[in-house]
């Protein structure tokens, strides 16, 4: 029978700055697996974009850099084409990227094909399909914790923001983009389990709480706005893997 709650050992550190949220969820992540690399070391080696902030494509790369597999669950309909993904086709995705550099010339799109280039070239996997509580519940069953990039502003149904110190604005402001690791799920509530680096947010004084799923997916398919919309899947390697138990002492078996 399958079970109606989960709950991952993952622990989340405070991210030290506004704009490093993303490393600082990888960072869990490989805490989570046994690394003993420092948050600061992965925030000093994970790509940033000019004013801030990065891609969970980046955050993949920098995974399968340093030994993991790494998956890609995407939603963004900016970056990729459905058909691109159609059963019994076979389109090679990192050609069809390469083509639409040349008619689509916004920056931060570009900056993102390149990090899904490298993606792939690396050995990241791509997958394509409906977010979904079943997709959900099945890999965080599977004992991995999955990055995502939401929509803080609707996450947080807080304020627009404006300019370079992200200041509060209704009227000027846009929306905002923030990372967070789902690393578990209460059934019977409709619930997940969110360990979120960044505070004070407006769901207590943990790094992780309870909230509602439907919003949660509503802020992951939000996130398309900042070029994310996707869950990041980060594992070691089959060959690499050690035993964990859930209560974080490192012997959880790991399929």
């Amino acid at each position: 029978m399958l079970p109606s709650s989960l709950h991952l050992p993952l622990s989340m550190l405070p991210q030290p700055t506004e704009t490093t949220c993303g490393p600082t969820c990888l960072h869990a992540v490989y805490r989570y697996w046994g690394s003993d690399a420092s948050l600061e070391t992965v925030i000093g080696r994970t790509r940033s974009l000019r004013h801030g902030g990065t891609f969970a494509v980046f955050l993949a790369c920098d995974a399968l850099l340093h030994g993991y597999s790494a998956t890609i669950y995407t939603f963004n309909i900016n970056v990729f084409d459905p058909t691109w993904f159609r059963k019994r086709t076979d389109v090679d995705i990192a050609e069809r990227l390469h083509a639409q550099r040349e008619w689509k010339r916004d920056r931060r799109l570009t900056y993102a094909t390149d990090g899904y280039l490298e993606f792939l070239r690396l050995g990241g996997k791509l997958r394509f399909t409906d977010l979904s509580p079943p997709l959900v519940r099945g890999l965080l069953r599977r004992r991995h914790p999955i990055i995502t990039g939401v929509s803080s502003t609707f996450l947080y149904r807080t304020a627009r923001e404006f300019g370079p110190l992200d200041i509060a604005d209704d009227l000027r402001g846009t929306p905002s983009g923030h990372f967070v690791v789902i690393a578990g799920y209460d059934r019977p509530e409709r619930k997940l389990l969110v360990a979120d680096p960044y505070g004070p947010h407006p769901y207590g004084t943990s790094r992780d709480y309870w909230i509602r799923m439907d919003r949660v997916f509503n802020a992951v398919m939000l996130g398309i706005m900042t070029h994310d919309a996707n869950l990041l899947v980060i594992s070691p390697r089959k060959d690499d893997r050690r035993e964990f138990n859930v209560n974080g002492d490192n012997t959880m078996e790991v399929e």
